[in-house]
């Protein structure tokens, strides 16, 4: 592929680009992928998924007048470009949502400065352009959640090429370690993610940021090896081939798992539950999907993992029913 990136773009690096990119392509009918991937430094593929979001972008969020842009993998089309260059006429609902949305994001700490300033001119344009359509939205504000700050963090780390340090809650191991990350970049599946090279435990993770409790940039330069960007489109936990095999065995009540946890096979067994073998590289991290499966389900192998489950199970139920508890092997942890 032609056009390799220096370096992973951060969310507003990419925006840029795909703006840049609208009147690039207006100037240009039938443009080749690329050539025009070659002239923003990026690979090909990269180009196409670009391509593949312009096409839900227009001039009015109900729809109309969306950029009708495609491409054979040759060339790139753009098909309506005269009627979506007239000038932008802003309904008051839409300069509303468009200038509350502007104020809330130029207070996000961590921004910045440069950017903050280009989005308060931008902001006051708006407000001139709206007229008495803006006057809404001064009534209005937006409070982010506690991400926010780290969002903003984790930006300006990408942007600047700098490592992290963060203090980390893991779910899995019900536990908060702190952690040095050269972060690689930002995703959204539902949630808000920072993919990037773990120093502690030198291997490629993603940490979500609702659960990051404390965060610094350091002065220590970001250098996370060259690792190739998964498609993060079908799922954000995407095993490697190399992880270590997981076999669990589900009842009727635990089918569930099949569907929330990518796996390599999934097999039917009588009492209508599954035999399901998946790959993880923190095999650990199961023991509290055993415990939430109590008698719907049981891991099978690793041995040493289905013992640690199996005591996990007795020192819970020893902690309700007191040191005498006796514990018969719930079909979950055996």
């Amino acid at each position: 592929m032609v056009g390799k990136p220096a370096r992973p773009a951060n969310a507003i690096d990419q925006t840029r680009r795909m703006l840049s990119l609208v009147t690039y392509l207006r100037e240009r009918p039938g443009a080749r992928v690329e050539d025009v991937a070659r002239a923003f430094g990026i690979t090909e593929d990269e180009l196409i998924s670009d391509l593949d979001v312009l096409p839900l972008c227009g001039t009015s969020f109900r729809g109309g007048d969306l950029l009708d842009i495609d491409t054979d993998g040759d060339r790139i089309w753009w098909h309506n470009p005269d009627d979506v260059a007239e000038p932008l006429r802003l309904a008051a609902d839409e300069a509303t949502a468009l200038l509350v949305a502007a104020r809330a994001v130029s207070t996000l700490p961590g921004l910045r400065e440069g950017d903050r300033q280009a989005l308060l001119r931008a902001t006051a344009k708006v407000e001139a352009a709206a007229g008495e359509a803006a006057g809404a939205s001064s009534r209005l504000s937006v409070t982010f959640e506690s991400e926010g700050g780290v969002f903003a963090d984790v930006d300006r780390a990408i942007s600047e090429r700098r490592r992290l340090w963060i203090r980390y809650y893991s779910p899995a191991r019900d536990e908060v370690t702190e952690r040095e990350i050269d972060p690689i970049r930002l995703v959204s599946v539902g949630h808000t993610y920072v993919e990037a090279w773990c120093r502690r435990s030198e291997a490629r993770r993603t940490f979500r940021l609702d659960r990051v409790a404390e965060i610094k940039i350091l002065d220590e330069p970001s250098a996370p090896p060259e690792i190739e960007l998964r498609d993060l489109s079908e799922a954000l936990v995407q095993p490697a081939a190399e992880d270590p095999e997981v076999v669990v065995e589900v009842g009727p009540g635990g089918r569930w798992v099949a569907e929330y946890y990518p796996h390599d096979s999934a097999d039917e067994l009588p009492d209508g539950g599954l035999r399901i073998t998946l790959r993880t590289p923190d095999p650990a991290s199961l023991r509290r999907l055993a415990l939430r499966l109590g008698r719907d389900g049981r891991i099978v192998s690793p041995q040493d993992l289905a013992d640690r489950a199996r005591q996990a199970a007795r020192e819970a139920l020893a902690a309700y029913d007191g040191p005498q508890a006796v514990y018969d092997g719930p079909r979950g942890v055996e």
